[in-house]
């Protein structure tokens, strides 16, 4: 099926009519300033426009130049630009910015090949620069862009620079400085990573929809032949998650059941805005020690009964189980302990592993059984970057990597690898030297079946593109018959 590229970009502009353009767009249209479309955009990475324009906005009243900014000390930047993503990275690349223009006579260059060679600065930023500030045609290819194109199947590409490569060859240059403005504002409003709104797009008739699960329909009945979507997340603090959004991200991402881990907080430290979502019920199990661990459900499904922990009170004062009891199925939410610097708690993990899959089997005697969480181990070498430099380090020992082998002889199924056997599938990076953005991570969450649950998986997946913490969520497809 080959799409009409004009009439596909043509009728998306008329969609996005009275939308929000991206910030860095409209800091280039209000100013007209390289310099301020460079910043933007180093601190819009992996950021939402709105936080992205207030810490705009605050830095350029104190620093709207290269002078001011080298006048700045480091944790001066971090404080005008919290809480973007990532941005003591971003805080440490603007404070080396100054210096390195230098090489440049203090100008901004406008070549993509010269914008690369500053710091924090990629060839998505270069492009988007090149374009948008200096009015050049490049093309700036972003998780939207990349994604979208794809779904159109107008190119098929795995990476954003294989896209930008493609378009490159493909795309007319007519769309080259405008296709990026265009796709975000599309991606952000209509065509959504996670449940897209096909049903008001009026591109659905002739889009090909590679790989889209429409969203459910507002008001519309679930067709009980259509699987049910389970989703995992370790939230890394579910308070600090709410400041960057959780309660508009949670509906977008419109799962039946979304299970979160490390929540740390109390029953008395939510919110009711967490507690109550629209749509779904919440359900809590968290640690004695404040502050750490903890674990709940959200979920639109009502269920016959709720289980918190293992019955073992050395594990469940931690907080690390709760259990959904379903009709045919159980589901159960699991925050594996970290083997700990030095590997001081391994033996404990081991422990907690071993009772895990007792519970899990004893459970399985009864029904479908599903297990969701961070395990907090990578399986093979092929579940994070470097296997080699991690042979020794807490999540990669012998020890658990080999509890985790005796969890699949025992009749689990990791749902991942059924669908996805590549390399560079991850569910967690460091928040250090920029792993996330050269996706030097981990695959450490799982969604895992037993035997008599594992005709009923439909799909699995890693949803990368959301973002909010060190982690990702996972999804699974579940037909509950």
């Amino acid at each position: 099926m080959s799409i009409d590229i004009d009439n596909f970009l043509e009728t998306v502009s008329t969609l996005i009519k009275g939308k929000d353009v991206p910030v860095v767009d409209l800091i280039a249209v209000q100013t007209k300033d390289p310099f301020k479309v460079l910043v933007a955009t180093i601190l819009s990475a992996r950021t939402k426009d709105e936080a992205t324009a207030k810490a705009s906005k605050k830095l350029f009243k104190i620093a709207p130049d290269r002078k001011s900014l080298d006048l700045l000390s480091e944790e001066q930047i971090v404080k005008l630009i919290y809480p973007v993503g990532f941005y003591r990275n971003k805080a440490r690349y603007l404070k080396k910015l100054p210096s390195a223009l230098e090489n440049f006579k203090g100008e901004i260059p406008d070549t993509i090949e010269e914008l690369i060679t500053l710091p924090g600065v990629g060839r998505k930023t270069a492009n988007l620069v090149v374009s948008v500030a200096f009015q050049k045609p490049a093309i700036c290819v972003d998780t939207h862009v990349h994604r979208i194109v794809n779904i159109w199947k107008y190119v098929e590409t795995d990476t954003p620079f294989k896209t930008e490569m493609a378009l490159r060859k493909k795309l007319p240059k007519q769309y080259w400085i405008t296709v990026n403005s265009i796709l975000v504002a599309f991606g952000q409003s209509i065509c959504r990573p996670i449940s897209p709104h096909c049903d008001i797009c009026d591109l659905k008739s002739n889009c090909p929809q590679n790989g889209v699960r429409p969203r459910k329909v507002p008001g519309q009945k679930r067709n009980k032949s259509q699987p049910l979507k389970f989703i995992s997340w370790n939230v890394n603090g579910i308070r600090a998650l709410e400041k960057k959004g959780f309660k508009d991200i949670l509906p977008d991402l419109d799962a039946d059941v979304i299970g979160i881990q490390e929540t740390k907080a109390q029953p008395d430290q939510l919110s009711e805005d967490l507690k109550n979502i629209p749509g779904y019920t919440s359900y809590w199990h968290s640690a004695e020690k404040k502050g750490y661990s903890g674990v709940a459900f959200y979920t639109r499904l009502p269920p016959l009964a709720v289980h918190e922990g293992l019955g073992d009170e050395e594990f469940d004062r931690e907080g690390r189980v709760l259990t959904l009891e379903f009709g045919r199925y159980y589901l159960i939410n699991i925050y594996f302990p970290n083997s700990g610097d030095k590997l001081k708690r391994l033996d404990f993990k081991l422990r907690f592993n071993d009772t895990l899959l007792s519970f899990a089997q004893k459970l399985g005697q009864e029904k479908e059984v599903i297990l969701c969480g961070d395990f907090n181990v990578a399986h093979k070498e092929i579940d994070l970057k470097n296997p080699k430099n991690n042979i020794k380090n807490a999540g990669f020992t012998p020890e658990e990597r080999s509890w985790m082998d005796n969890f699949i002889e025992a009749g689990f199924t990791d749902t991942f690898r059924i669908y996805n056997q590549e390399p560079d599938q991850y569910s967690w990076w460091s928040y250090r030297f920029n792993a996330r953005a050269k996706n030097v991570g981990w695959r450490i969450d799982y969604f895992c079946v037993n035997q008599a649950a594992r005709e009923n998986v439909q799909n699995a997946s890693i949803l990368q593109e959301i973002i909010g913490s060190d982690h990702c969520p996972v999804q699974l497809e579940y037909l509950a018959r």
